[in-house]
């Protein structure tokens, strides 16, 4: 692989691990400064909507292929109804997500 896409995956590698734990470190603290003085309180509401507002944005994003043709489309497609059929059975966020990353590889490659 290239030097920039190491640089990029670098970043994004960096960038997503800060995102869960800066507001993760945060809200400790908080709770744990709040706890010596004697009070409780209720978690942010901008920190409740955090996790499922990035989830969100990311979802949004990888439903337009990078490519435009058919294939592209298809794959995503596939995937999607995969990760959606798979999500409805089980219930769990783990093997949809794998299943359809696996059904949008094998899309891709056999196109």
């Amino acid at each position: 692989m290239e030097t920039s896409m190491w640089l990029a995956l670098t970043g994004i590698a960096i960038g997503t691990y800060l995102i869960r734990l800066l507001p993760y470190l945060w809200m400790k603290q908080r709770l744990a400064k709040q706890q010596k003085e004697g009070g409780i309180s209720a978690m942010p509401t901008w920190l409740t909507i955090l996790g499922p507002t990035m989830i969100a944005a990311m979802f949004g994003t990888s439903l337009v292929p990078i490519h435009l043709d058919v294939a592209s489309w298809l794959a995503t497609a596939v995937g999607m109804l995969i990760t959606f059929v798979v999500w409805t059975r089980t219930r769990s966020m783990g093997l949809p997500i794998l299943s359809g990353v696996v059904a949008f590889g094998i899309i891709t490659i056999l196109f």
